[in-house]
This record gives structure tokens, sequence and C-alpha cells, in this order.
């Protein structure tokens, strides 16, 4: 074991960061580009672009139950969570380097119908994504005691991984989405190859913190779980809309009328790299430096409920006021708040309600809090957007699911007992 892990240093949690990091560069990519590609390159409509989008939650709903039970259950090459993560982010390197040859993809196959194609490839990169996703948060649990230091570990996951995440965006908008692909490709493959060897895994799962009162056999909290589940589900719902649809918002407000297709295609893919990068830069900077202390003093669910309540807020304001990129890039900048705590905070108060030896279970069940209403929104939200005349129903969607998921959290109770009316930390 290094000497790092066994202090429970920030470079240990900088390093047990990486493996989730490779899995959101890669998701990162995908937010950025796929939308964009399909639509400028291959000639998609926003609703065929949605129907593309429900291959990865359709990969999550079993690929991270089913990968995560298997990996509670066995020990390969010295490790629980380590070969699904080195497998994993092997295949979704492959898979983004399919991304732009989609056509040739197609030729070599000899499917004229690209939407197939784009289905196939896209199905293929999220299950490759969600064979490691699960494995690369369950280790955080694994390897880290409950309290501050589980906190800390999903906070400084959330920080390294978001700012690999701006770097993704950044390189989108200057250098272009291809060149994105390609770099991303290297960089999965190293951070989710590498790491996993210099971490030592326990043998035996046990709940640290149980142990030392010899209730190590503690069972879920259900009640408190499905209200954990529903109010996620809801955030979900609104980020998911957002992410998939704004390229339709951003192309119809952006724009003057008479502009070409062409211009706007060129145009449109920079505007959605700055905007995510922006939301991105926040949702780095904030969870290990300010989310992580502030829970401290006032809890974990109140801190989430809070940046749910901004986030909404700031969708609200996209939806009624914003028909300029400025404008967009400064509301993105608070929804910041809300995407910094729901990709951090919800994994540290989850892991705390479950059996320690079955966390890769629950993380695949907490998982479907994420793929459902992922699936949902290309399924049935993206018929809705097809429909409206005005593109702005994607904001006002986002921002009433994620009003309703901090009113959710409102009833949630964590195991460390603070609650939304809990009190206040000296």
């Amino acid at each position: 074991m290094l000497t790092i892990q066994q202090k429970l240093s920030k470079s240990f949690y900088a390093l047990l960061s990486l493996p989730s990091t490779a899995m959101g560069f890669a998701l990162s990519i995908q937010i950025s580009a796929l939308s964009w590609i399909l639509t400028t390159k291959y000639s998609l409509d926003i609703h065929q672009v949605g129907l593309v989008w429900a291959a990865g939650p359709l990969a999550g709903i079993f690929g991270q139950v089913i990968i995560g039970l298997i990996s509670d259950n066995v020990w390969v090459g010295g490790g629980r969570r380590r070969p699904f993560i080195v497998v994993g982010g092997i295949l979704a390197s492959l898979m983004l380097l399919a991304l732009p040859n989609i056509d040739t993809i197609s030729h070599a196959l000899g499917i004229a119908n690209l939407l197939i194609v784009a289905t196939i490839v896209a199905l293929s990169l999220d299950l490759a994504i969600n064979i490691s996703f699960n494995p690369t948060r369950s280790i955080i649990a694994d390897v880290t005691p409950e309290g501050n230091e589980r906190t800390k570990g999903y906070t400084w996951m959330q920080t390294i991984s978001g700012f690999f995440g701006v770097l993704a965006y950044v390189i989108g908008a200057t250098l272009g989405n291809y060149v994105l692909i390609y770099a991303g490709a290297v960089l999965v493959l190293l951070f989710s190859v590498l790491p996993p060897f210099l971490i030592k895994e326990p043998r035996i799962l046990t709940n640290v913190a149980a142990a030392a009162d010899a209730t190590v056999a503690r069972s879920a909290d259900w009640s408190q779980l499905w209200r954990v589940y529903l109010a996620h589900g809801f955030s979900w719902i609104g980020v998911q809309t957002m992410f998939v649809f704004i390229i339709a918002f951003i192309q119809q407000k952006m724009f003057a009328a008479g502009v070409a297709p062409e211009a706007v295609n060129k145009a449109s893919g920079p505007i959605i790299a700055i905007a995510f990068a922006v939301l991105n830069t926040v949702g780095f900077l904030l969870p290990a430096f300010v989310l992580e202390p502030l829970s401290e003093r006032i809890g974990r669910v109140r801190v989430h409920g809070l940046a749910c309540a901004l986030m909404a807020l700031a969708y609200g304001a996209i939806a009624l006021r914003v028909a300029s990129p400025t404008g967009l890039y400064l509301c993105m900048a608070v929804a910041g708040i809300g995407w910094a705590s729901i990709v951090s905070i919800p994994f540290a108060i989850m892991s705390e309600l479950v059996e320690q030896r079955r966390m890769g279970f629950f993380m695949g069940i907490f998982n479907l809090s994420v793929v459902l209403p992922q699936l949902l929104v290309s399924l049935f939200v993206g018929s809705i957007i097809q429909r409206a005349a005005d593109k702005n129903v994607i904001f006002l969607i986002s921002a009433a699911t994620l009003a309703a998921s901090a009113f959710l959290w409102m009833m949630v109770r964590d195991r460390r007992g603070a609650a939304w009316a809990g009190a206040v930390r000296p």
C-alpha cells in the first residue's frame, strides 16, 4: 500500500479520483460532441438525436447494476473493482474513436441507415462507460472510512473530474470537437488503466465506522434510500434535458433570422462548449473547497437542497430572459453550483445508508435514479421539445424538475442525522 493511501492524504484522493475522471471525461466528450456531430455532420433531426441518446440510459440500467453486483463478489488480479475499471476504460477509449467515424463504420458494415449505426456506437460507448463508472465510484467508498473522509473522497472526485471536464469543453471550444475526441481517447485510456494498480483494495469489505461499534452487519435504510432516489431522479431529468437539447435552444435563440444554416451549425458548437466549460468550472471548484466544509457546518442535505434550488433559478432565468451567449454563460455559472453538488454530495449521503459489503450493488441501484430519468428525457421529453415552437421549453422543464428535486430533498435525512431542518453545527 502506498504511504499516501495509509495517510489518506490529498494526493491519494487525487489518485483515487482519476478512474472516475476518465469516465467523466468520456462522458463530457459525449455531451459536448454527440448532439453536435449528429445534427451537423449526419443531419439527424432533434427527435432522432434524442433516440440515439436513449442508448445511454439503457446501457446504464443493465450495466451499472449488473457490474456493481458482480464486482461486490469477485476478486481478480488483486482487485475487486480494478478489472472492470481497466476493461471499461479500454472499451470507452475505442468507442470514442468511433464517434467521428460513424459514416465510415456504416459503409464498412453495409448499413445505409446512419441512425442505426449511430445508436450502436452510442450504446457501445455508454456500455463501456457504465462498465467502469460504478466501480470507479464504489472503490472510493471501499477505501475511505465513513463521515468526513467519505465526503472528502466524493468531493475530491468531483473536483478532479470536474477540472478535466472543463478542459474537455475548453478543447472543444478552441481546437474543435474532433481534437477533443482524439485527445480524450488517449486520456481516458491512461487514467483508467494505470491508477487502479496503485490503489490497494481491501479483500474483505467492512464498514469502518460500524466496525468500531461491532455492528458490521448494518442493513440498508430503505425508507431514506427511496427518498434519495426520488429527489436525485428529478434533478437528473432537468440536467439531462439541458445536456441533450441545449443545441436546439441555442440555434433558435442565439442567431438572427436569415443566418445561413451552415453558419449556425459552425457557431453553435463553440457556444455549447463554452457554456459547459463555465458550468463545469464552477462544478469542479466548489465541491472540495466550498461544499464539503459547508456541509460540515450546516449538513449535507441542506447544502444539496439549496444548490438544486439555485440551479432551478438559473434555468428559469435562461428560459425567460436569456437571448445571448453572454447571458447564457452567466446563468450557467449559477447553475454550476447545483451541478457541483449533484455529482458529489448525493454519493456520500447514499453510501452511508447502505451495507458496505454490497456497495457496488447499491451504487448500481442508485444509478437507476440517473439513467431512468435520462431514458424518460430521451423517449418522451424529446418529442415534446420537437413539437414546441419556442425552444425555451427546454429550460422551463429543467427549472421545474430541479425545483421539485430541491423540495424533495427536504424530506431526506442522511445517516449522520443531518436533515434539511437539522441544527447548524458550530
